[in-house]
């Protein structure tokens, strides 16, 4: 005969494993288990672009200095435009040599220069002016804008504050659709708020001739921002009264 305590006591788990609570209540106090999600559509916060000045020369010296000058000469650009610009952040700098493709010795016929800068603004008026006269400075090319919102955007708070109202509404809704209530809280995990990365826009390049004469000022670029996708998501658990079924 079986001992009737050897039935009700619990099986140990193998070794090398833990125990896992089932996410299961009671017939008096059935758990429920729902997902909550949120969707916005919102104007963009700051705006990005990307800023390359070249040069070329035979002689070191002289590629560096003109690189210089150009670089000077973007950065004052763009400062220039005060607290229109959010951040200013240069990426990366390279002065290569180009080497004779052919003859018995190896020569150094040219060098070139790069300096590549990114700019984030908040004010899209001046996007597009700025992004005008940029690409309108000798051999300096600009790609974007990159639309965005900050990380600490009111939008995200927003996303998430409505996942959990959807998510409580939810479960107040199958709850009621078996004659009970919803009694308790008893999790709620963050899957994440994140943005929808958007899609790169069309770059906006400017390469002029060594020597160009200046041209008259060019008409402002009429820039349209870009909306941006706002998610969230959440797991919520709850106890609701008996059911009435």
């Amino acid at each position: 005969m079986t001992d009737p305590a050897d039935q009700s006591a619990p099986t140990a788990p193998a070794s090398g494993t833990t125990p896992t609570a089932l996410p299961y209540g009671t017939p008096d106090t059935p758990r429920l288990a729902v997902r909550g999600e949120a969707r916005l559509d919102v104007d963009p916060e700051i705006a990005r672009i990307a800023v390359t000045v070249t040069a070329r020369g035979t002689d070191r010296t002289t590629a560096l200095a003109d690189l210089t000058r150009r670089n000077e000469a973007a950065l004052t650009l763009i400062r220039s435009h005060g607290d229109a610009v959010e951040r200013l952040e240069t990426g990366t700098f390279s002065l290569t040599p180009q080497l004779t493709e052919k003859g018995r010795h190896e020569r150094v016929r040219a060098y070139h220069g790069r300096v590549t800068h990114t700019a984030a603004l908040n004010d899209f008026t001046t996007l597009g002016e700025l992004t005008t006269r940029l690409a309108d400075l000798d051999l300096t090319r600009v790609d974007g804008p990159w639309w965005d919102l900050r990380p600490d955007s009111p939008a995200h708070r927003a996303a998430r504050t409505q996942a959990v109202r959807e998510a409580v509404q939810r479960a107040r809704e199958y709850a009621e659709a078996l004659g009970a209530r919803l009694d308790a809280l008893l999790e709620i995990a963050d899957l994440g708020a994140e943005d929808a990365t958007p899609p790169a826009g069309p770059a906006l390049r400017s390469f002029a001739g060594y020597g160009a004469a200046a041209q008259e000022s060019a008409p402002a670029l009429d820039l349209e921002p870009q909306r941006q996708t706002v998610h969230a998501h959440v797991n919520a658990r709850f106890t609701m009264t008996r059911p009435a079924l």
